[in-house]
């Protein structure tokens, strides 16, 4: 992070700086700007940020909790009404893993929820708590209820990547080589658009207004984020970023879209004048969520973090 101020005290080499009480890392000092590294293993919250030689100072930093690590992560997680997160270890193309998807339920620890499933790569639950789950191995849809028993309820969908549903049941999934398929409750599929193919995954998420939203990472410089109406008409909602991700809106309606482009990587949320503002900084991240109350999840690769209502209000 950049701290920035006025008439710092760098002649003498950096300032000491602590987060929450923790001595942080000064990685660049002038005397109107710091760029301080947050510290490894706090708990998380809003933490009181402290310059030793600026006594009576304070700023203050939300820094997200650790949910959890060693994961693989392709998308966000997905959060069920009663709190719980299923995350992935999805794994090199073809990869067998011994845990797919693991369950974290409130205030419980981590547990295997699936297994045997390669490639688990985007996730949705419905109102009934049933878990679907896209593979880019093998170009399925998996539904999966709540203790565990599952179904293929779509197969050649490409390489399945992106998932969203609708409230009639309809599931949207992007084929990363070009195509938004939609699956019908009674199973039938068929074609809504086509897009650009992508070099990563592609990410889906449906407004309130019932239009799909695509993110699909090319080599370009810049990328779009895709607007595609229920009648399949695609359209261009920006081109504010060059690698946009994971994207989910927020319970005001807010659409909120990961940049992993390096070097401004982060959450941005689109506010109602149409400007992407970061919210969330950090590193690598490719997956974001929302949970009933509010709270806001981030995943980078390989670790999920979670961030209180008040952050996103």
């Amino acid at each position: 992070m950049t701290v920035e101020g006025d008439a710092f005290p760098a002649t003498l080499g950096p300032p000491r700086v602590t987060l929450g009480g923790v001595r942080a890392l000064v990685s660049m000092a002038s005397r109107s700007a710091l760029a301080v590294v947050v510290p490894d293993g706090l708990e998380g919250g809003t933490m009181a940020l402290r310059l030793e030689e600026v006594p009576g100072q304070t700023a203050f930093l939300e820094v997200g909790e650790v949910v959890a690590t060693g994961l693989h992560q392709v998308d966000g997680p997905a959060v069920a009404d009663d709190g719980s997160v299923y995350l992935t270890f999805s794994g090199s193309r073809g990869q067998q893993v011994p845990v797919s998807v693991f369950r974290i339920k409130p205030g419980g620890p981590r547990e295997i929820f699936a297994t045997g499933l390669a490639n688990p790569t985007s996730m949705v639950l419905d109102e009934r708590g049933r878990l679907y789950v896209s593979s880019r191995f093998d170009g399925t849809v998996t539904r999966y209820e709540p203790d565990g028993r599952s179904e293929v309820l779509a197969t050649d969908l490409g390489v399945a990547c992106g998932i969203a549903l609708a409230p009639d049941g309809t599931l949207l999934v992007g084929d990363r080589s070009g195509t938004v398929f939609k699956v019908a409750p009674s199973g039938q599929t068929t074609v809504l658009a086509t897009l650009p193919s992508s070099v990563a995954a592609f990410h889906l998420a449906l407004a309130p207004d019932g239009a799909l939203y695509v993110t699909a990472p090319t080599l370009s410089t810049r990328d779009r984020i895709y607007r595609i109406s229920p009648d399949g008409e695609v359209a261009v909602a920006s081109e504010a970023f060059g690698r946009p991700q994971g994207l989910a809106f927020d319970h005001h309606g807010r659409l909120h879209v990961v940049e992993a482009l390096a070097g401004a990587s982060g959450l941005f949320r689109f506010d109602h004048d149409g400007v992407p503002r970061l919210l969330v900084a950090g590193a690598g991240l490719v997956g974001v969520a929302f949970d009933r109350a509010g709270h806001l999840y981030v995943t980078s690769s390989d670790t999920a973090y979670r961030f209180r209502a008040s952050l996103v209000a």
